[in-house]
């Protein structure tokens, strides 16, 4: 089965000059949603349509379409989508008689592969399948015209249908199996007679019908999941559901949320036993929770794994780090990418990380900058501590070895090495390496100055 994903629409109503199918649910595009689907329904092959906007398309989707053989075809004129459909066809690589045509609509994200797999397996090898949903709200959709014994005769657009016939519940989602055999003969039939003076692909389905070809159709039980997406009220709308979604998977697995309406997944999230998660919560890209990790409120995790044990105190931002088991970050710590925190680690409050290593039993509990630093086992890094690792023009490294005191307000300027069992007083500024065991002191010589007069405000108008 090959398929065929029509997404050259400008988006008008979106007032954006994004393509509507690279906006974002989940924090992937939409036409990213419709390919994986149509992987998962079995396609061995996707043709997508796109508009004069296709290069910018397809430079976003290609990282989403790695794993399945993309053909672009594009449609210089947005003449109808029968016009649409009819472009690909060239690109066809199946010309067996019982094999079908998918077709979707990057616009509509939530289509599930199993009710495409459903539809494929409903419609015979010489039928056409199409995809309904019964709703009330009707507007803007093709109606479904069925005869007296229920069989699909026709499909009718809202503007070219009767007062009668826009009263009807049952619409067109748009998606069809067409059978390859008869497609392109009924595509160059169609014509355009109609209020927008379109080609539309509905009308190969009166075409069907005059041939006697069967049209078997598949009602689509939850509507939202044939919803497109037209306008950023309509794609607020498919967000939360899609994130309602992904919570409710959670819920399913164990995962305490003290309010799924609040928490949302913008990646894959993967959670061990007990795992609890507070509100306004964001997850991104990939991440991983071990058994019973908290993740408190206002937290933002993105590309990280957390290990067993492990809390995540309020206001904390987790990016592309390896957190260890046992360990407490925040409240409102930043943990930047390359960032590697052992077990039993504390990183306190405005506390900042980046290329850095913790290690085991090492703490940092207050207003740190620690960036390009190896830290060895049970450090202390006091208040007020800053590794300075650029000079202007490049980056270097310090390194501490186990059980290194650093006193508050200190300022560490790399390339720099404490040995173990090393100690820097409070305010020091060292630029040189401290052997084992010794005390580091690099601050100015304090003088007590008497009989000084303190300054007083002047009182002369």
């Amino acid at each position: 089965m090959e398929a065929v994903i029509l997404a050259a629409g400008k988006g008008t109503r979106m007032h954006s000059q994004l393509p509507k199918v690279l906006q974002t649910i989940g924090n992937k595009p939409m036409l990213a949603h419709v390919i994986d689907s149509a992987e998962s329904a079995g396609a061995r092959k996707i043709h997508i349509v796109v508009g004069n906007d296709g290069e910018q398309v397809k430079d976003q989707i290609l990282n989403f379409a790695s794993q399945i053989e993309v053909s672009w075809v594009l449609q210089k004129e947005q003449l109808g989508t029968a016009h649409a459909v009819l472009q690909a066809v060239p690109h066809f690589e199946t010309k067996a008689q019982d094999d079908h045509i998918l077709v979707l609509y990057g616009d509509v994200p939530l289509i599930k592969p199993d009710t495409l797999r459903q539809l494929l397996v409903s419609t015979r090898a010489d039928a056409i399948g199409i995809l309904t949903l019964i709703t009330k709200n009707n507007k803007g959709l093709g109606r479904i015209l069925r005869s007296e014994s229920n069989d699909v005769i026709g499909i009718v657009e809202e503007k070219d249908a009767s007062d009668l016939q826009k009263e009807i519940k049952e619409v067109n989602s748009g998606i069809m199996a067409l059978p390859v055999a008869r497609l392109e003969s009924w595509l160059n039939r169609v014509e355009n007679n109609n209020q927008q003076s379109e080609y539309y692909l509905t009308d190969i389905i009166a075409l069907a019908v005059s041939e006697k070809v069967a049209i078997n159709s598949v009602v689509v039980i939850n509507e939202i999941e044939a919803q497109g997406v037209n306008d950023k009220s309509q794609l607020a709308l498919v967000e939360r559901h899609f994130q309602m979604t992904k919570c409710t998977q959670l819920l399913e697995e164990g995962v305490i949320l003290k309010d799924p309406s609040r928490t949302d997944i913008r990646g894959k999230l993967s959670c061990g036993h007990d795992v609890e998660i507070d509100i306004n919560t964001l997850f991104e890209g990939s991440v991983m929770l071990g058994d019973n990790v908290k993740i408190g409120p206002n937290a933002i995790i993105k590309d990280s794994s957390i290990g067993n044990g492990t809390q995540i105190l309020p206001g904390t931002i987790i990016e592309g780090a390896t957190i260890g088991e046992e360990t407490i970050l925040g409240p409102n710590a930043r943990i930047r990418p390359g960032t590697i925190v052992g077990n039993n680690v504390k990183v306190g409050n405005f506390v900042e990380t980046k290329q850095a290593i913790l290690g085991e039993g090492t703490k940092a509990n207050h207003l740190a900058y620690i960036g390009d630093a190896e830290i060895g086992k049970n450090c202390n890094i006091g208040a007020g501590t800053i590794f300075c690792n650029y000079d202007g023009a490049n980056k270097h490294k310090t390194i501490l070895g186990n059980n290194v005191f650093v006193g508050s307000n200190s300022v560490l300027v790399a390339p720099v090495k404490l040995e173990d069992d090393s100690f820097v007083a409070a305010g020091s500024a060292i630029n040189t390496n401290v052997p084992e065991g010794h005390l580091a002191v690099g601050r100015a010589k304090q003088r007590t100055i008497s009989g000084w007069k303190r300054p007083t405000k002047n009182t002369k108008s």
